[in-house]
């Protein structure tokens, strides 16, 4: 368990074994075969050294994600891609993974022309910081307290605003074209993780109140006739994913109902009629789980099977 020499020294219990956290140095990585990395900062400064040590890299932070040579990875979607790495390895962000989870199995049913999706994330997001901020801001309204906020939409900013009871359309700071980082990192990072430069993609984010799980809703425009049968159909089969969709008994993904869980779950399938080939679905997964933590340790034991 290595850390920055803030955190050394804490106890951690893992697997029924207490571990002592390590303050991080270059030397950190002796004898290690894979190094899982959740810190930005870190993972520019650490991650070569432990790659000159031997180690593989699966670095959760945002550091690699764009760079040519390293593999951007969800292991249902595009596990080829692994072969090709030089000791990193990046773990998408957590909207990313959740869409396309569910945009493999119909991109393989006909190759996409457009994607246009809204987001609807939760605050856990944002870390322990973001839920114990929608905490206090719902204690507050429930005893009539005022609300000092604090965090959302982004801690670092001088400005925040309310969440409780609120929706934030603003996920991480705004680019130059008008769009969040948070959108620009789901579209550029589709678009690696597809293999498709050329697919136009289109994002909104929004932040919600809500702990965990985030929602998206996705419009897709493919080249061919894409049915909703054979839609379903093809999410039925897809590893990772399942289907709940039947509208008659009022069935479909929640964020309650996948909070904790492994799957992304779709619904919600049906015809767009404003375009020729066109389809809306929901789809909802744990952004702690798939969308962070269980995806890195799928490209670990893919590492370790091959």
């Amino acid at each position: 368990m290595l850390a920055s020499s803030r955190s050394a020294g804490k106890k951690i219990n893992f697997m029924g074994k207490e571990y002592t956290v390590e303050e991080t140095t270059e030397n950190s990585f002796e004898g290690v075969d894979i190094a899982l990395f959740a810190g930005g900062k870190a993972s520019k400064v650490f991650a070569p050294a432990a790659v000159k040590a031997g180690a593989v890299c699966i670095d959760n932070s945002s550091t690699f994600r764009m760079d040519p040579e390293v593999p951007l990875v969800v292991p249902e979607v595009n596990p080829q891609a692994i072969k090709r790495h030089k000791g990193i390895i990046a773990n998408p962000n957590c909207s990313t993974i959740i869409m396309v989870m569910a945009l493999k199995p119909l991109y393989d049913l006909s190759k996409i022309k457009r994607i246009v999706v809204s987001t609807y994330q939760a605050v856990s997001g944002a870390g322990r910081e973001g839920m114990d901020e929608l905490k206090n801001q719902l204690d507050a309204l429930a005893n009539g307290k005022e609300i000092e906020p604090k965090i959302l939409p982004v801690s670092s900013l001088d400005k925040h605003y309310q969440i409780a009871s609120n929706l934030l359309p603003q996920i991480d700071i705004f680019m130059d074209n008008l769009y969040t980082k948070e959108e620009m990192k789901m579209i550029d990072e589709t678009r690696k993780i597809m293999e498709d430069d050329a697919m136009k993609i289109t994002a909104t984010t929004v932040r919600v109140p809500v702990y965990r799980s985030h929602a998206e809703s996705v419009n897709v425009e493919f080249f061919d006739e894409v049915s909703v049968e054979s839609a379903r159909a093809a999410l039925e089969k897809f590893d990772g994913v399942i289907v709940r969709d039947n509208p008659s008994e009022m069935i479909y993904p929640q964020p309650l109902e996948t909070s904790g869980k492994d799957d992304v779950e779709v619904g919600r399938i049906r015809k767009d009629f404003s375009v020729e080939h066109g389809l809306n679905f929901w789809v909802c997964g744990d952004q702690i789980r798939k969308g962070a933590a269980l995806n890195a340790l799928q490209i670990a034991e893919y590492l370790i099977r091959q």
